[in-house]
């Protein structure tokens, strides 16, 4: 197995091969990259630390988060999630620094947004850099698989030029640094998260449909948990040894032709939403969006009214009580 730097959590001889990076790459138990954020017995390490549950009933959620700040790297973990009724259940897997910069905060948002019995779950990513709250990069997807029937691998991979979504190592969005953004594009150390909760409000056509807890506990698994990026001082953010690091993910970064096949055919087929076309929120587009034609006409057809520019009947836009963006359900 290759070595990799002393800055990368090599803790474990357990490994997965990652698509792009030409070696394995370290999972991490539990203790050795984590620690529990909220829930108290809601939290269940299973396997020695391998697999952690995260369930929501009446009286909390929960969740875990990182135990170092990273400053770009590959952030994954093989998810299941719950069946069922799921109806006002979030779990988010993401990146945030909103403990320490609350105003002008980055975040990176894989948010799995439950539905009533006979529906599938929907997958929403989004994107934050330097507070831009204001400005929701929120796309929404229907998926090919049911990710309550078994583990699903959930990736992120950031780096100093773009940001790439990744389902079963099938890219599902490409996010590129543009100069025209300025800080909006995630730039400041974060930590991964890892979360379950009641999103009732607004998760499920915008709250209609609301956490019915006769169905609880709902249990969220999480496996092959891999943390492999910079870890960076948490009071001087110095990143002088990201250096390596930053090189090696801007390598993995190239999307390849038959990757790029595969991302075109997953958007054209399953995505239901995308920022970039909403013509009822921004009748030009936000600066980093390249508009492809096909997906111009595909949501079009699927809803005129938000993609077409037809006359807008009183839609409004909720935001979850974590400062996210969210558009009418589609």
């Amino acid at each position: 197995m290759t070595k990799l730097p002393s800055l990368f959590l090599v803790l474990t001889l357990v490994s997965v091969f990652v698509c792009g990076f030409g070696k394995r790459i370290p999972i991490l138990s539990f203790d050795e990259g984590y620690s529990q954020l909220f829930g108290d017995d809601n939290l269940v390490l299973h396997r020695d630390g391998k697999a952690v549950h995260l369930s929501l009933n009446e009286r909390t959620g929960s969740g875990f988060v990182s135990q170092d700040l990273y400053l770009h790297g590959y952030f994954s973990a093989s998810i299941k999630l719950p069946a069922d009724y799921t109806a006002g259940v979030v779990v988010a897997f993401y990146m945030s620094n909103g403990d320490m910069f609350e105003k002008n905060h980055d975040e990176i948002d894989f948010e799995f947004l439950g539905n009533i019995r006979g529906k599938d779950w929907r997958i929403q990513t989004n994107i934050y850099g330097n507070g831009s709250t204001s400005v929701g990069r929120e796309e929404r997807y229907n998926l090919w698989f049911d990710p309550a029937d078994d583990f699903h691998q959930y990736t992120i991979l950031w780096t100093d030029s773009q940001i790439i979504f990744y389902i079963d190592n099938v890219p599902i969005k490409e996010f590129k640094r543009t100069a025209a953004m300025g800080g909006d594009f995630p730039s400041k150390p974060m930590s991964l998260y890892a979360t379950i909760w009641d999103g009732s409000d607004w998760a499920t056509n915008g709250g209609k449909y609301r956490v019915n807890y006769k169905y609880a506990p709902y249990v969220a698994e999480f496996s092959d948990l891999i943390l492999h990026g910079c870890a960076v001082d948490p009071i001087e953010f110095s990143s002088k040894k990201c250096d390596t690091t930053s090189q090696s993910l801007e390598l993995s970064a190239t999307i390849t032709p038959s990757q790029r096949s595969k991302m075109d055919s997953f958007r054209r087929k399953h995505m239901t939403y995308s920022y970039c076309y909403d013509q009822t929120r921004y009748k030009v587009p936000p600066v980093e969006c390249v508009i492809n034609p096909r997906e111009a006409e595909r949501l079009k057809r699927f809803d005129p009214v938000t993609f077409g520019g037809r006359r807008h009947h009183g839609k409004r836009h909720h935001r979850s009580r974590a400062s996210r963006s969210e558009a009418d359900t589609i």
